[in-house]
């Protein structure tokens, strides 16, 4: 059991405003894996005081990029260095697979190094001629202080996408962690805090939703960075909206798999294995809609439904494990509902169905049965609201253009899919649906590469350049 008794403020370890702490609990079997403070409004005040002072009087964002690069490179050394210690103390806290946790921790490493690429080629001050004489400067400035609030499904991942950018562009940043994920945001912190920023420029704090709230409406923050639901990004983009605040959403989805007839149903079934149902598909981008042709509709649901009974369902520690436990029990029970609307709308259960697995030993979790239901009616609510769950639905199709045209029926728009003999048509398809990242055939995606959401599922994008320059503020200066 890891316990903390101080707070991460201004890059210095404070004694919490208030008495109160977070407890964070295992979903696999309720043993206590941390306590932690709860940061409260006072904290907030103090954290958004030092990063103000350090934005607006320290050296942070007067470092040359370069100099603020070396920082986050040493960084990214400390961190790489406690890959497996982090993935396994994120595992025990949200109940991902030891597979996944693993993979994600390490694959941080290259994540932060393509920041600290696009930052080294960025543009951050041009010059052109003046159109009557002298020249204009436009120069790209830190957008100020940071507000970067993250989930608990990957969360490390969720909050150096919005660390590294936002430090590497000159900003300061107060991280608020999630309670559910609250001790390895501590951990996160003891990485920041040996990494040598300056006075200020760095905060955590471990909170619920209405700290978040308080510290996103704070008058001292510039800019909200958001990783969560799109309910949350609704009442966040209010709240900015009333202060002219900079905001970035990364939100919800609802991504359609679309399988064309020439494609190989075994090549489907083994990349939804990833796409669909990775990190226990608790994952916004996770394919939960997959569309078939009528003329193989059975060959895919087959194909699913064979890879979906082997997957292990158990102890996340354990390396043979698949789906582990829901974060939560308030989200166990949100997935059993969904699960029996399917059923209730019409839809038929291939395999799942309601209740918790009855595998000796997982009694005491938040487990729910990986269930796929066939014969969906894209109007269905398992079809059309994120249930945020190891929960599939197929939908048939007679026609490409009414595929595309389903897979388009959706207020989300974040990730999606076609699998294809023909990778070139596959490209051709990409091009026809309204969502911001899509895969044929599988096909990986470029960290390099804008990430983001079209429709309820965000506003703005990550990574690579273009994430980069979300923390920023065009500023034009004429000589």
């Amino acid at each position: 059991m890891i316990t903390y008794e101080k707070l991460l403020v201004g890059g210095a370890w404070t004694t919490p405003a208030s008495s109160g702490v977070l407890e964070v609990h295992s979903p696999h079997d309720q043993s206590l894996v941390g306590v932690v403070p709860h940061a409260s409004p006072a904290d907030v005040d103090h954290a958004v005081a030092a990063a103000r002072a350090a934005f607006d009087h320290g050296p942070w964002p007067r470092l040359t990029p370069e100099e603020r690069g070396r920082v986050i490179a040493r960084f990214n050394d400390l961190h790489a260095a406690r890959a497996d210690e982090l993935a396994a103390l994120i595992t025990s806290e949200n109940g991902s697979a030891s597979w996944f946790t693993g993979m994600l921790q390490h694959a941080l490493r290259d994540q932060i190094a393509n920041f600290l690429g696009a930052a080294a080629e960025f543009d951050w001050e041009t010059e052109l001629p003046g159109q009557n004489g002298g020249r204009t400067v436009t120069r790209r400035a830190p957008v100020g202080v940071v507000a970067a609030v993250i989930p608990w499904n990957a969360p490390h991942q969720s909050a150096l996408v919005k660390l590294v950018p936002a430090l590497l562009a000159g900003c300061t940043v107060i991280l608020k962690t999630s309670p559910e994920t609250a001790v390895d945001g501590q951990r996160l912190a003891e990485i920041l805090a040996e990494a040598g920023f300056p006075e200020g420029v760095v905060s955590v704090l471990p909170a619920d939703r209405e700290v978040s709230e308080y510290l996103i409406a704070h008058p001292g923050v510039d800019k909200i960075a958001f990783t969560g639901s799109t309910a949350a990004g609704r009442r966040i983009a209010a709240l900015a909206g009333e202060q002219l605040k900079r905001v970035s959403l990364e939100l919800g989805g609802k991504s359609a798999s679309i399988v064309l007839a020439d494609a190989d149903p075994a090549q489907v079934a083994a990349g939804l294995k990833f796409l669909s149902l990775g990190n226990n598909g608790e994952a916004c981008i996770a394919h939960t809609r997959i569309l078939a042709p009528r003329t193989r509709y059975n060959e895919v649901v087959d194909a699913i439904a064979d890879m979906m009974r082997g997957l292990v369902v158990g102890d996340p520690a354990q390396p043979d494990t698949w789906i582990g436990p829901m974060v939560k029990q308030a989200q166990q029970q949100r997935i059993q509902s969904y699960i029996e609307s399917g059923i209730t709308e019409g839809a038929r259960v291939v395999l799942g169905g309601p209740g918790a697995p009855d595998t000796p030993g997982l009694e005491k979790g938040f487990y729910v049965r990986p269930t796929l239901f066939a014969d969906v009616d894209n109007a269905m609510r398992i079809a059309q609201e994120e249930i945020f769950g190891p929960v599939l639905t197929i939908i048939p199709f007679d026609t490409e253009d009414q595929a595309v045209a389903i897979a388009n029926d959706s207020p989300y728009g974040l990730s999606g899919g076609v699998w294809t003999a023909d990778s070139e048509h596959g490209l051709a398809v990409a091009r026809r649906i309204r969502t911001g990242t899509f895969h044929v055939n599988g096909a990986p995606r470029d960290m390099r590469a804008p990430f983001g959401g079209f429709k309820a599922s965000g506003i703005g994008r990550e990574y690579g350049p273009v994430g980069l320059g979300a923390y920023t503020e065009y500023q034009s200066i004429g000589v």
